[in-house]
């Protein structure tokens, strides 16, 4: 366990928002993972939109206190207009001294939580030849215009179809081709029927919903307050003390690792 210093950085814990309640109940039982693994550091929520705390509301509470560094960590699975945007330019309004993690994925502790929803709602390796050759895996994403999003859902389809050994496509809810269907006939065209759906959202949603909606056998659930996901927070958060210098806006790196 890291031990924690009086001058340690808060970690914020940037979630988008949503208009489901259940993703806010999720975030708030991930906060409790985190705070669970990392005794002693301040770990609070701000969202971007729809949900309160709104983002710059939690960073006015810590500039209250005074000279305050805070590293935030975006709940998002890759990079894009948030990341890139619209977190730097919330921080650089609100007098906090901000370090800026990189998002969650790709990361193989991803790939383990994604397993772990896969086995929990029925998948299972493939028994037979005949079996393997006909299954497959579809890796369902929010989706993004930014081409850096698709390239960091491709790396954890690719590291998701590694610790399967079944061929995965990631699909898109909006923004972003192919959608779920699209990839479930894509697969069935070369012969693979048994295909399940990887859930690669945070929390459930309408997208995770709609996506789950369209598999045709496994849906597994989305990643939600996971262990190994609050381990990959507190990874982000010393990733980022580590590497990014105070008040600096730049562009998170892709990390993998």
């Amino acid at each position: 366990m890291n031990r924690i210093s009086p001058a340690s950085p808060a970690l914020v814990l940037v979630a988008h928002g949503s208009r489901d309640p259940r993703a806010l109940s999720t975030v708030r039982a991930l906060i409790e993972r985190v705070r669970g693994q990392r005794p002693g550091l301040p770990v609070h929520l701000g969202h971007i939109e729809l949900n309160a705390p709104l983002l710059p509301d939690t960073l006015a509470g810590l500039a209250s206190l005074g000279d305050r560094a805070a590293v935030l960590v975006p709940l998002l699975l890759s990079r894009g207009y948030h990341v890139k945007r619209d977190i730097p330019e919330i921080a650089a309004a609100s007098g906090v001294r901000a370090r800026f993690a990189a998002p969650l994925g790709p990361h193989p502790l991803l790939v383990e939580t994604l397993h772990e929803r896969l086995v929990a709602a029925g998948w299972r390796p493939p028994a037979t030849d005949a079996e393997r050759a006909a299954s497959g895996v579809v890796l369902a994403a929010a989706g993004s215009r930014d081409p850096d999003a698709a390239t960091d859902t491709g790396r954890t389809g690719e590291l998701l179809g590694d610790r399967l050994g079944d061929p995965v496509v990631p699909a898109y809810a909006s923004a972003a081709a192919p959608t779920v269907p699209e990839a479930v006939r894509a697969l069935a065209a070369r012969g693979r029927h048994r295909v399940a759906v990887a859930s690669y959202f945070t929390a459930p949603g309408r997208f995770a919903t709609e996506c789950a909606e369209a598999a045709p056998g496994v849906a597994a659930a989305p990643l939600g307050a996971h262990p190994a996901l609050a381990r990959l927070v507190l990874h982000r958060y010393d990733e980022a003390l580590a590497t990014t210098r105070a008040g600096s806006a730049a562009e998170p790196a892709l990390a993998s690792a």
